[in-house]
């Protein structure tokens, strides 16, 4: 088909015609009253031309490893409105494009144009921010604006750009391609670089500047993020020239600084990453003949490659020593997605033997699937990995077929389980509630709430009351914990290592608590994450001194958590359904009397795959977050958090530390769960605690608390584990 002449491609101004203000610019009435006014001939290209960026988007569509045909390359176009991008691309031989914009106008105006003309192209309305397609099926996303159009430089990238961000990496095949054509301001240059750090490869091209009079006047540039292994750290390489660099402003200025930046970050994280290999390295002899049983072998290995599999995996090899045996199964294949203790099975080679013991395999591979599987199902998973799991069963003389299976419940002990309400928020995505009875819990159910998207999965969990059981001519009789009436969620007990050690380190730093209840007030406490408000509610319970406010962006969460983990509100304890981020900001920069915090805590796990981090959200351990948050305390104030590094980068922790470091020089720290959760204290004031005389002093205090009898012996026990954090 020919192309159509870019001279005669009406450009339309976006300081003059597209809606005004930021907050406009995501709603969905004003676009479709946008471009109900202009109609589908009247289109909009937004930064370039397609003859400014048809050679590296040729380039770029074009997978070397495979050599598809333009045609077999699956492409999709986010807020595509009315650009003709689709249509030059389509022209070019790629068939099979699908377009997608949350307004109706705009699609149905597009469809009409090109059902005649392109019939292979598909157009449907959707919001770019929770896709309806599933995990791992495009070769490439190409956005021309739309991550610019969701930043919001009043409320930064809190919401929709992170759910559209998550969305980008779920959707992208192994080896995919996200191409974002951005005027890289800070704020998107900041999510961009942090959202693709782990896992990616970045580089950076400029785009001619010849633009048509119509087009914006600032600098357009083309971040392509390639889907790569897990345990890569790759540095960020712009291409461009320095004649160039040369000519421009501060725009480009800004760019630089913020790469430098971010090399600099990239440069720490890649130091001490673990050793991971490659099926290609294993079948070069790096760690031994693969093709035989070796005892007591270890290995961590990613699996994947471009243009073969979906998606990339990271996993755990394992060969069992003969005299463990007799083994009933010679090569098993282990999926755990959904497992909290999957986690810790990757980051313990202790607690790999254990697993490899119990099923009783001569080898055993563990595959451990994060957040980014979560649309994904374990046949599909089985079938994307057997290309290469059949390389790993080459087991002795003759071909060993593996055996496939997907034991959660077993890691984690479950005898039985049902799941009493399930939920989609936009913000958070699928929301759990699960009733669970563990082997070693006498039938004592625990009701406990998950989120799909999140790293570490299970938020927290709490037994259901014993008031369930109720007493007839003195014999117990059980009612049904799963029936939704006459269940009562027990709220003065805490089962997590890292909420149990929240409450001993409160406790233990208490000097400033105490002044504050003598001298009448209260010490105010603020929570980040709700979760199913277990830790307000026995904070409240417990703990009359405190006046809790909880901060939860979602508020589908605090229904959750009203509603089936019986949390309520009162004097003293309030929930704000706000950015915790703003709302910390707020209080550092309040002049207000009583306006700081005395106990801050975060209690929010990571949403993102490819962040380095299961606890907490990347944004949480920025320098410049911790800086705001040291601002909000009061003079002798409490923040805490739970830090839990992914498996295959260690380095995160060090720089975390390094980080807290700059900030605090007071800080503390304790381990639970078997050293997998660490658990963070950092005291603003200078003087360093006395945590020997502290314990004594919290001792004498508990005995004459009668609020916390039944929590003495495990909170004095969890104090004495509070150690100061040395830097090497």
């Amino acid at each position: 088909m020919a192309e159509e002449n870019p001279a005669k491609e009406s450009c339309i101004r976006i300081a003059e015609e597209l809606p005004v203000t930021a907050v406009e610019f995501i709603n969905q009435e004003n676009w479709d009253s946008f471009f109900t006014s202009k109609g589908a001939d009247d289109f909009c290209e937004w930064y370039a031309d397609w003859p400014q960026i048809r050679t590296s988007l040729k380039n770029l569509l074009s997978f070397p490893l495979l050599q598809p045909l333009p045609e077999e390359v699956s492409i999709l176009v986010p807020a595509c409105g009315a650009s003709r991008l689709s249509e030059h691309l389509y022209d070019e031989g790629f068939r099979y494009i699908m377009n997608v914009d949350f307004s109706k106008v705009v699609i149905k105006a597009m469809m009409k144009r090109n059902i005649r003309a392109r019939p292979e192209m598909k157009w449907r309305v959707m919001d770019i921010t929770n896709i309806e397609f599933p995990s791992g099926i495009f070769d490439a996303i190409v956005d021309k604006g739309g991550l610019d159009i969701l930043m919001d430089s009043e409320h930064g990238p809190r919401s929709g750009p992170l759910s559209y961000i998550s969305e980008v990496k779920r959707l992208l095949k192994a080896g995919g391609r996200y191409i974002c054509l951005t005027l890289a301001e800070p704020l998107v240059l900041d999510l961009l670089f942090s959202k693709f750090r782990f896992g990616w490869k970045i580089n950076l091209y400029t785009i001619s500047d010849e633009a048509s009079p119509g087009t914006t006047t600032q600098q357009t540039f083309m971040l392509v993020a390639e889907k790569s292994i897990y345990t890569v750290v790759s540095r960020i390489v712009p291409s461009m020239d320095v004649s160039f660099v040369e000519t421009q402003g501060i725009q480009v200025d800004e760019l630089f600084e913020a790469l430098k930046r971010e090399n600099t970050i990239r440069e720490e994280y890649s130091k001490s990453t673990d050793k991971w290999y490659s099926i290609e390295e294993l079948k070069q002899g790096v760690k031994g003949n693969i093709g035989v049983i070796e005892s007591g072998r270890v290995i961590k290995l990613f699996l994947g490659e471009t243009g073969i599999s979906r998606f990339f995996y990271t996993c755990v090899l394992l060969d069992a020593p003969p005299e463990t045996g007799p083994f009933s199964k010679q090569f098993l294949v282990l999926f755990l997605q959904k497992s909290q203790a999957s986690q810790k099975i990757l980051a313990s080679e202790f607690q790999q033997r254990l697993v490899l013991q119990s099923f009783k395999a001569a080898r055993l591979l563990i595959i451990v699937l994060d957040c980014s599987y979560f649309r994904v199902n374990p046949r599909g998973i089985g079938e994307d990995t057997g290309y290469f799991v059949a390389e790993l069963s080459q087991v002795g003389d003759n071909d060993t077929n593996a055996e496939f299976t997907a034991e959660d419940d077993t890691i984690e002990g479950i005898k039985q389980s049902k799941i009493v309400h399930q939920v989609s928020s936009v913000l958070t995505g699928e929301i759990f509630v699960e009733d669970v009875i563990y082997n070693q819990s006498q039938d004592i159910t625990f009701r406990r709430l998950y989120f799909e998207r999140t790293e570490s999965l299970m938020h927290s969990e709490t037994p259901l009351s014993t008031e369930v059981f109720r007493q007839k001519k003195g014999k117990p009789k059980k009612i049904d914990s799963h029936a939704s009436s006459g269940v009562k969620v027990e709220h003065k007990i805490l089962t997590t290592g890292f909420h149990k050690g929240v409450i001993a380190g409160l406790l233990l730093f208490s000097t400033h608590s105490k002044r504050t209840t003598k001298a009448g007030g209260l010490v105010k406490t603020v929570i980040i994450g709700l979760g199913p408000g277990i830790l307000p509610m026995f904070m409240r319970n417990r703990l009359p001194s405190l006046k809790i406010e909880v901060v939860e962006l979602d508020p589908v969460v605090l229904n959750v958590a009203s509603n089936y983990f019986g949390f309520t509100e009162d004097e003293r304890l309030k929930v704000h359904i706000t950015d915790a981020i703003k709302f910390v900001r707020e209080k550092a920069n309040s002049e207000a009397d009583g306006s700081k915090v005395d106990l801050l805590i975060i209690d929010v796990d990571s949403s993102d795959s490819s962040s380095g981090l299961i606890s907490p959200e990347a944004d949480f351990v920025e320098e410049s977050f911790l800086l705001t948050v040291k601002d909000s305390l009061s003079d002798k104030g409490l923040f805490i958090f739970k830090l839990i590094p992914k498996h295959y980068f260690t380095s995160m922790r060090a720089s975390v530390y390094s980080k807290l470091k700059r900030v605090f020089s007071n800080l503390y720290h304790m381990y639970v769960d078997d050293g997998f959760v660490e658990i963070i204290f950092a005291v603003k004031k200078e003087a360093p605690v006395e945590l020997e005389e502290a314990c004594e002093a919290l001792e004498r205090s508990l005995r004459d608390n009668y609020n916390m009898h039944l929590c003495i012996n495990n909170v004095l026990h969890d104090s004495k584990l509070i150690k100061p954090l040395l830097l090497p």
